[in-house]
C-alpha cells in the first residue's frame, strides 16, 4: 500500500514562491488588472490621486480600485472583510503585489470617489460597445426596489422630530451652561466631550430629517431622510427605486437610482443616459406598464426615441368603481381642428381650461359637457355642473403608440421584455447577493448602483475575454 500524501507543517522552503505563479492565466483578477489598466490614467476618469508628500507614501488609485472591483466580483462589498480576504483570497494577494491596504483607506477611496464610480460605469458600457458586445437593436428598461441599510421601523413623523429636538436642545443647553459655569470658576480648561460632539451631530441629522418631512409630509428616517416607504415584492419597506437600462447581451447601458415609488417618470430620463453613454438610442425600447405616461411618451416622440410601452393597470385592469361605467373616457372622440370631445351621443364638450396633474407635470386641456337637459347625465356623471373629460397634450401621441402596440409584430417584440431586463435583476440580487444596500443616503446609494452594474458588465466582458475574444491593452 502506497504512503499517503499529508500536509508536512514543519517543512520550509528553499526559495520563495513566485506571486506570479499563484494565480492562473484565466483568473478573474488577471482580467480585472487588465481592466483597469486599460483606462490610463484614473485622474482622467475623475479619481482622486493622492499625493502625500509626508508620512507614509498612500496607496496608489488604481491599486485601491482593483481592490474593489475584485470585492464586488467575488460579492464582498465590506470594507472589512474585504481587509479580511487580503488574508484568503489568493487571488487578491496576487493582484495587489502582497499589498494589504486597511480598512480604513479603501473606505476612504470609495468615500471620496462617488462621483468617479459613476464615470467608471460609463467606461465600462463603452468598452463593451467597443468590443461588439452592445446591441443597438432592442433594449428594455426597468426599475427595481433595493431596501435601505437603516431599518424603517425607526421612522418618525414630523411631530416626533419635533419633540427630539427639543429634548436635545435642553440637554445641549443644560451642558453648555455647565461649561460657562466652570469656565468662570476657572478651575480648568474644559474640552467638549466626544459624547457632545455626537449629540450636535445627530442634532444636525435630526434637523435634515424634520426638514424632509415637513417637505414631503411623509414619515421619514432621520438617517435616511432621503428613501422613501415602496411596495415591492416583500411587502413595504424603506427603499430605492433602482433603474437600468439593458440589452439583449445582458449589458447594462444605463443606470439609476431615485426616490419616487413610481417608475412613469422615468421613461425619457433613462433613455436620455443610454443616449449620453453610447451616443445613441436603440432602434427600439421597451418598458412596461409602470412607465406609461402621456408626457414621457410625448417627450420621447419629440425627441426621436422609438418606444413601446405595455398598457398601464388602469387599462387592462379598470377599478371596480368603473367596471359598469357605461360612458368611459375612451369612448369619447377628441377633435384636434375644431378642439372639442364628442360624446357617444354626438354631443359636443367644448374646451374648458388646460390643468397640470401629477409628480411628472402632465399638461391636460379639459372639455366639460354644456347639456344640462341631457337625457343620459345621470349614467355618465355626477358632477353637477356637467361630464368633464381630460385630454392630454401629447394625445396624438399616445393614439400612435397604442396603434404600434396593437400591431402583432411589436407585440410579440414587447414579450421579449422580461427575458432582457429581467434576468439581469435576478443576477444583480441572487448571484451576486445583493439584495440591501450598504451605505446611507442618496449620492451613496447611486455609487453603490453603478459599482454594481459595472461589476455585471465586467462578468460579461469576462466571459468574452475567456474566450479569447477580447484584448484588452493599456491605454
Amino acid at each position: 500500500m502506497g504512503r499517503e500524501i499529508r500536509a508536512d507543517y514543519e517543512q520550509t522552503l528553499m526559495f520563495p514562491p513566485c506571486v506570479e505563479d499563484w494565480v492562473g492565466p484565466e483568473h478573474p483578477a488577471r482580467f480585472i488588472r487588465d481592466f483597469v489598466d486599460l483606462l490610463g490614467p484614473l485622474e482622467s476618469v475623475g479619481f482622486h490621486v493622492p499625493d502625500s508628500k509626508v508620512g507614509r507614501p498612500p496607496y496608489a488609485a488604481d491599486l485601491l480600485l482593483k481592490v474593489w472591483l475584485y470585492g464586488y466580483f467575488f460579492r464582498i462589498r465590506s470594507s472589512r472583510n474585504v481587509e479580511k480576504a487580503f488574508r484568503e483570497h489568493m487571488g487578491l494577494i496576487w493582484l495587489t503585489g502582497m499589498n494589504a491596504p486597511d480598512h480604513n483607506s479603501l473606505w476612504r477611496f470609495l468615500n471620496a470617489n462617488r462621483k468617479a464610480i459613476s464615470k467608471l460605469f460609463k467606461e465600462s458600457v463603452k468598452v463593451s460597445l467597443d468590443c461588439g458586445m452592445v446591441d443597438l437593436a432592442l433594449h428594455a428598461v426597468d426599475g427595481t426596489k433595493i431596501e435601505t441599510a437603516s431599518s424603517g421601523e425607526k421612522m418618525r413623523s414630523a411631530v416626533s422630530f419635533e419633540a427630539m429636538l427639543e429634548k436635545l436642545d435642553r440637554s445641549v443647553a443644560d451642558f453648555m451652561a455647565e461649561v460657562e459655569q466652570l469656565e468662570q470658576e476657572e478651575l480648568f480648561e474644559f474640552k467638549l466631550p466626544e459624547s457632545m460632539c455626537n449629540a450636535l451631530k445627530r442634532k444636525d441629522k435630526i434637523q435634515k430629517a424634520l426638514t424632509a418631512s415637513m417637505e414631503s409630509g411623509k414619515r421619514i428616517h432621520h438617517c435616511e431622510p432621503e428613501a422613501r416607504i415602496m411596495k415591492g415584492r416583500h411587502g413595504t419597506r424603506l427603499s430605492y427605486n433602482a433603474q437600468a437600462v439593458a440589452d439583449q447581451n445582458g449589458i447594462i447601458v444605463a443606470a439609476e437610482v431615485v426616490n419616487e415609488e413610481s417608475d412613469n417618470g422615468m421613461l425619457v430620463p433613462m433613455l436620455d443616459l443610454v443616449k449620453e453613454n453610447l451616443g445613441t438610442t436603440a432602434e427600439e425600447n421597451l418598458a412596461d406598464g409602470g412607465y406609461f405616461s402621456s408626457s414621457q411618451i410625448g417627450l420621447a416622440e419629440e425627441r426621436q426615441y422609438s418606444v413601446l410601452v405595455n398598457a398601464p393597470s388602469s387599462e387592462t385592469t379598470p377599478k371596480e368603481s368603473r367596471k359598469h361605467d357605461v360612458y368611459p373616457t375612451s369612448r369619447f372622440i377628441y377633435d384636434r381642428e375644431r378642439d372639442c370631445c364628442i360624446c357617444p351621443h354626438g354631443e359636443e364638450l367644448p374646451y374648458l381650461r388646460s390643468k397640470v396633474r401629477g409628480k411628472n407635470k402632465n399638461e391636460f386641456r379639459v372639455y366639460r359637457c354644456g347639456l344640462r337637459q341631457c337625457p343620459h347625465r345621470s349614467m355618465c356623471t355626477t358632477n353637477k355642473r356637467g361630464r368633464e373629460v381630460e385630454i392630454s397634450v401629447y394625445h396624438e401621441a399616445v393614439e400612435r403608440l397604442r396603434c404600434k402596440r396593437n400591431d402583432p409584430a411589436n407585440t410579440r417584440l414587447l414579450s421579449k421584455r422580461k427575458t432582457i431586463i429581467e434576468p439581469v435583476f435576478a443576477w444583480i440580487k441572487s448571484h451576486l447577493g445583493f439584495t440591501r444596500w450598504t451605505v446611507t443616503g442618496l449620492e451613496k446609494v447611486r455609487a453603490q448602483w453603478a459599482l454594481i452594474c459595472t461589476t455585471l458588465n465586467l462578468k460579461q466582458l469576462f466571459k468574452k475575454w475567456l474566450s479569447g475574444g477580447l484584448h484588452l491593452a493599456a491605454a
